[in-house]
């Protein structure tokens, strides 16, 4: 199974952190459910073209807050996560969307106003669609 995980070589947050917080959220959004069995430390940074150290520590840290369980010769699993966790991982990766989009434009020079006004043409886009579908 590959995992859907997109890195940025131009973010400020570490590659560990980028992919620790995508995998949070892929089982907190229910893509990856209890129980799921995670690709192997070596097949994971083969695929994101990683180190096995950079892998090897995502799936430390993950075990550590519980997300995950490994088994000596098996390999890791989605553990299962309470509902509170998964709510706060869920607000945590849409504000980190957040705020990189907000720190990219006011990099371009946008306004305060500015952003908000694309934030609300983009709401009203998504409204618009959803209601003609």
């Amino acid at each position: 199974m590959e995992l859907p995980i997109q890195l940025s070589k131009d973010s400020r947050e570490p590659i560990y952190f980028q992919i620790e917080e995508q995998i949070k959220a892929l089982i907190a959004s229910g893509q990856l459910s209890t129980g799921a069995l995670l690709p192997s430390i070596r097949t994971l940074s083969k695929d994101l073209e990683v180190s096995i150290i950079t892998t090897r520590r995502v799936y430390q840290n993950l075990e550590q807050q519980g997300f995950i369980r490994s088994t000596q010769g098996k390999g890791s699993f989605v553990a299962e996560i309470e509902e509170g966790l998964k709510k706060e991982v869920k607000v945590a990766t849409v504000r980190l969307v957040f705020e990189t989009a907000i720190e990219t434009a006011l990099r371009h020079d946008y306004s305060t106003e500015q952003v908000k006004e694309i934030f609300s043409d983009l709401m009203k886009d998504y409204e618009d669609k959803g209601k003609g579908e």
